[in-house]
């Protein structure tokens, strides 16, 4: 297999000798969830690549596991001039990977790439007349509008987080994927070890200075136990459990359902739930190219889906592993409401052909992106195209890796030309809690998330919402964007789910959350 020569330098470098055995307990071996394609945070929302990031970038801000914001890189802020005028200030000790201090210009330089791509970075962007930075550690955000959420913004972990680094990298288009990994977290990343689809490597920073305040999830402190991180794909789900069983690695991050039972049932092996919120997933048509541009073909889309088809096939029979229905906020929050919720399926077959009838659709081929190195979404992409293929879509079911995707996804070129009509996907459900970090809820084109959707009532909503402080009228406001936005069927909403992790019983130390994290995880 050809290594991967991420770094311009990795190329004429040979890969760093193995460790020796009697280290063996200071090395963690992880399977993640996919292969790691992408390196740029701020370019891919793929959820591999934001754990990837967590280990080797910091933030602001980071989240407890009741996603509470709190300082992290910073050693607080004062407000004033009426919520207008923010200042940071940097703590003492941050050091990038490459032995250089973080000041204050790299934090903007990184924040003002995250604002050109994140749907919060935008909303920040939109409120702010300057980000200043007095020196190289003070940063002022002057704002023409109260932003109490700042800190939050600034703490999120679901893509696109807001992770700092070196103001030479930041300074990259935030439409071109940065060429260098280099950060200032608790692990950094060994390119000259990295072979794609097989083996990433993590080495323990050690000029890395943790708060002292107790861990939880990416808030407080940041130790990292472990010398050595390595991340082993392994896309088949059985061979990966084997190997989990056998004790030739140790923390897988999500087996399927399907093997849970021999797993929980295997000696040295534990079964359990990290991710307390779990997972909210997505079909999601492309709203700039194809057939899926007409608003009429994506309502029957959103009409022919069975959110129970789809849960059963993901997740199986046992219902305490998905909740239904969910339409674009999480239950049992504050933007949670039913409105518009009949207009998601299952509809019968002959409605969604007239409805497609009545949109003009003509027969013509919806190229699905169908990840069959992925469990879940392949199964998700098989309910999708059978669902669709009853209802009368002529689908085009292209078979690829999930690291294609997560690159042809970024294409707005017409399908002949590398494009796609849809795909499967999952974001972290704390992402819709409310409108504020919901990135498949907003409607401005080409700066939206991928998809692109265009929907100025649905912006003009969150934009009402964010300035609103009545708690009434903000659930009004979100029961009109979850109407405007499934009516206009940007997305089309297939559950909420909740997957379980599985380790050997010799780790300790996990910290909950929506994203698997590997500070505080120790062996023995």
């Amino acid at each position: 297999m050809k290594r991967r020569h991420f770094l311009a330098a990795a190329g004429a470098c040979l890969a760093t000798p193995a460790i020796a055995q009697n280290t063996a307990a200071r090395t963690l071996r992880f399977v993640p969830q996919a292969n790691l394609s992408s390196f740029d945070p701020i370019w891919t929302t793929a959820t591999v690549t934001r754990n990837y990031s967590l280990m080797v970038f910091d933030t602001l801000y980071g989240l407890d596991e009741r996603l509470t914001p709190s300082p992290q890189m910073v050693e607080g802020h004062v407000v004033e001039s009426d919520g207008r005028r923010w200042t940071l200030k940097l703590r003492d000790g941050l050091m990038f990977h490459d032995g250089t201090r973080v000041t204050a210009k790299d934090c903007a330089a990184s924040l003002a790439r995250w604002m050109r791509r994140d749907a919060v970075g935008q909303s920040l962007a939109a409120r702010m007349d300057a980000l200043e930075t007095p020196d190289d550690r003070t940063l002022v955000f002057r704002l023409n509008k109260p932003f109490a959420s700042l800190p939050f913004a600034l703490a999120k972990a679901q893509p696109s987080a807001p992770f700092i680094m070196p103001e030479r990298l930041a300074l990259t288009d935030p439409f071109k994927q940065i060429t260098e990994v280099v950060g200032s977290g608790p692990f950094r990343f060994e390119p000259r070890e990295f072979v794609t689809g097989n083996l990433a490597v993590f080495t323990r920073f050690d000029g890395y200075v943790p708060r002292q305040e107790p861990p939880s999830f990416t808030a407080g402190g940041r130790r990292a136990i472990f010398d050595r991180i390595e991340w082993k794909i392994i896309p088949d789900a059985s061979t990966a459990a084997n190997a989990l069983v056998a004790g030739e690695v140790d923390w897988l991050e999500s087996p399927i359902p399907d093997l849970l039972p021999m797993l929980r049932k295997s000696r040295g092996v534990v079964v359990d739930r990290l991710d307390p919120i779990g997972l909210y997933p997505v079909l999601r048509p492309n709203c700039l190219q194809g057939p899926t541009v007409n608003k009429g073909v994506r309502q029957a889309m959103l009409a022919a889906i069975d959110q129970q088809e789809m849960m059963q096939a993901v997740m199986g029979d046992d219902p305490s592993t998905y909740h239904l229905p969910t339409g674009c906020f999480l239950p049992d929050t504050e933007s949670w409401s039913n409105a518009g919720l009949d207009m998601l399926g299952p509809k019968s077959p002959e409605t969604v052909r007239r409805m497609l009838k009545d949109a003009g659709y003509d027969n013509e081929p919806l190229l699905l992106m169908h990840p069959t190195d992925q469990p879940l979404y392949d199964a998700m992409s098989q309910v999708a195209a059978s669902a669709l293929r009853k209802c009368g879509f002529n689908v085009d079911d292209r078979a690829m890796d999930w690291g294609t995707v997560v690159q042809r996804r970024a294409s707005k070129q017409p399908l002949a030309a590398g494009g796609w009509s849809m795909f499967c996907t999952s974001f972290p459900a704390a992402d819709f809690l409310d409108p504020l970090s919901a990135p498949a809820l907003r409607g401005t084109g080409g700066d939206a998330w991928i998809g692109w959707p265009t929907d100025a009532k649905l912006e003009a909503l969150r934009n009402s919402w964010l300035d609103a402080t009545d708690a009434a009228e903000r659930r009004q406001l979100t029961a009109a964007m979850q109407t405007e936005a499934l009516d206009n069927a940007q997305l089309i909403p297939l559950g909420q789910y909740f997957p379980s992790a599985a380790w050997r019983s010799d780790l300790s130390g996990f910290l909950k959350g929506p994203a698997p994290v590997f500070w505080n995880v120790r062996k023995g």
